[in-house]
């Protein structure tokens, strides 16, 4: 029900863009993306909620589609516009995505009060899209791609065991800004391949994890992926993603030459300062410009979701003109657009 849905739900479920809107951008006929989402409201627990939203999902039709997102939003259960009107519009609206809602508080917040509901409500619908989305056949189910930005990214990377995987994969998953305790994600970082940088690691042969960022992905040319494509977009400039405790001795290998883009060439480490004002840069990081800190550009996010999904129907100059229509679509709604955290 609309009162069901919460503010964030309604918010997600009643902007987007249109059937019309993609046709008229793209010159083709598009199909109206589908979206679910179901409130804290809706039901009791995270079990129940993740049932309503697989009945959601087959409701509207969303098995139907070519591919499948399952959205962990952020502690708020905000989700972030940029992120799947991209990928809305990449496949010209022939997509389904949901989420459920497993907090009212920011992401800090949540983190700290209540890490533990975020990561089993992920674990919840997860089991129920992914346990039904097995029994359909291979060659007419849709692609299933997992997606978070920031404590939702966090929250999704727990949403599975690999092991699980191993006789049906999943396509891939597409993880931005992801809080610097996410364990795939350190895991990754820390066993990088030597000589690539912290900030946009090389992870062994890149055919099953890759680092992007606003200069695009860590992997070498021609480097092919494998059967399931798990994606990080991080800015170097992000203190949500590299913050440490260790920098309260140590200095911290994002620091090290050569610097991300948008670190400034001026920055030094000293004991404790540097931890502490990285710190304090945390919940301030969403406001700064886009394609800085934590605010994520719909042009990144796009250039992540064409490497996620391996979309090859779009031509440089098709995709550079809709980098333009997203960020004027952006710009144009920025003012009403309410952070998650």
């Amino acid at each position: 029900r609309w009162n069901e849905l919460g503010r964030m739900g309604r918010r997600f479920i009643s902007t987007g863009p249109t059937a019309e809107e993609i046709s008229a951008f793209t010159g083709k006929t598009a199909l109206r993306p589908l979206r679910a989402y179901v409130g804290l409201p809706a039901a009791d627990t995270p079990a129940e909620r993740a049932h309503l939203a697989l009945e959601e999902l087959k409701r509207i039709g969303g098995f139907e589609r070519s591919v499948l997102v399952l959205i962990t939003p952020t502690g708020t259960g905000w989700v972030d516009a940029g992120g799947i009107d991209s990928i809305e519009y990449l496949t010209h609206g022939d997509v389904a995505s949901v989420a459920t809602q497993y907090s009212y508080l920011s992401s800090p917040l949540t983190m700290f009060v209540d890490p533990y509901t975020g990561r089993e409500t992920a674990r919840a619908l997860f089991r129920e899209i992914y346990g039904y989305w097995r029994t359909l056949p291979r060659d007419k189910r849709p692609k299933l791609y997992l997606h978070g930005l920031s404590l939702g990214a966090l929250n999704s990377e727990w949403s599975f065991e690999f092991f699980e995987l191993m006789g049906d994969p999943i396509d891939g998953a597409l993880w931005v800004g992801p809080p610097w305790i996410a364990r795939h994600w350190r895991s990754a970082t820390k066993s990088r391949n030597a000589g690539s940088p912290a900030w946009r690691p090389q992870f062994r042969d890149s055919s099953f994890v890759r680092f992007m960022n606003q200069q695009g992905s860590s992997a070498p040319p021609g480097a092919a992926w494998g059967p399931m494509r798990i994606v990080y977009l991080q800015y170097a400039s992000d203190a949500v993603t590299f913050f440490d405790e260790a920098w309260f001795f140590r200095e911290p290998d994002w620091l090290q030459p050569t610097r991300g883009p948008d670190v400034s060439p001026e920055m030094r480490w000293y004991p404790v300062v540097t931890m502490l004002q990285t710190a304090v840069d945390m919940p301030l990081s969403m406001d700064t410009p886009l394609g800085f800190g934590h605010a994520y550009a719909p042009t990144d996010y796009l250039a992540a979701w064409i490497e996620v999904t391996g979309r090859d129907d779009w031509t440089p100059e098709q995709i550079a003109r809709l980098k333009q229509h997203l960020e004027k679509r952006r710009q144009a709604s920025i003012e009403s657009q309410v952070p998650g955290g």
